[in-house]
């Protein structure tokens, strides 16, 4: 098994051209797991993780309602985003600028094959991340994310999480609000879920700004911890 990650961060970039990026990961590590089948091979298949910030952006997953995103064309137009159907589980979010947004491209074979628990891995890489902040974040049940005062009338979201996996190869991911513009969740409703508000870490610690490179190596230091893994860094 496996079980070096390469990192690459990939700065600001558009979201289509990031997603075309992921597509060709996960097809090379998809492509080598059925080459290894059919020629009974056992060729090492790569992980990955890119980070990146996207522009303006609304996402829908293949399940999701349309009717959640709140912008007609010209509107969209007017706040300077774009819109995509994708092909992630869940329902619409946003990703904008002071957005940490991870796409771990793995093969799970080389690490455990349940998705459960590949999803609350995920989730305890923010809660232990934003922890080091200060916050004591949790999960909210049946509701896929990282929350603050879950169960309360305040209950609020500081973390979407969506993710594709095919033949136990993952794709997508988390997007964590660090310094988001949360006036463009304004625009949506958020993972199809009425009456939750959503947040972002420096509004959380009442700061103008949060350096987004120093929550991306505490992000690394418990991506690395929980998936027993190793992290190296591409050139």
């Amino acid at each position: 098994m496996n079980k070096k990650i390469e990192l690459l961060d990939l700065g600001t970039k558009d979201y289509k051209e990031t997603w075309d990026h992921q597509e060709r990961l996960f097809k090379n590590i998809v492509d080598t797991k059925v080459s290894n089948r059919r020629n009974e091979r056992n060729d090492v298949t790569k992980n990955h993780l890119l980070f990146v910030e996207h522009p303006h952006v609304y996402t829908l997953g293949k399940s999701g309602d349309i009717r959640n995103l709140l912008l007609n064309e010209q509107q969209l137009i007017e706040k300077g985003a774009t819109f995509y159907k994708i092909n992630r589980g869940g329902d619409i979010t946003y990703h904008g600028p002071g957005q940490i947004v991870g796409y771990p491209i793995l093969d799970l074979e080389n690490f455990f094959t349940d998705i459960h628990k590949y999803l609350r891995l995920l989730e305890e890489v923010v809660i232990l991340t934003l922890s080091e902040y200060g916050l004591s974040c949790t999960r909210s049940k049946g509701e896929t994310g990282v929350w603050l005062d879950v169960g309360t009338p305040f209950a609020r979201k500081i973390c979407a999480m969506g993710v594709k996996a095919s033949r136990w190869v993952t794709m997508h991911g988390f997007a964590l609000n660090v310094n988001a513009d949360l006036g463009y969740f304004d625009n949506i409703v958020p993972c199809g879920i009425k009456g939750k508000a959503v947040t972002s870490l420096n509004v959380e610690l009442s700061m103008k700004h949060i350096s987004v490179n120093e929550v991306k190596e505490k992000l690394l230091k418990h991506f690395a911890d929980q998936f027993d893994a190793e992290m190296i860094r591409a050139n």
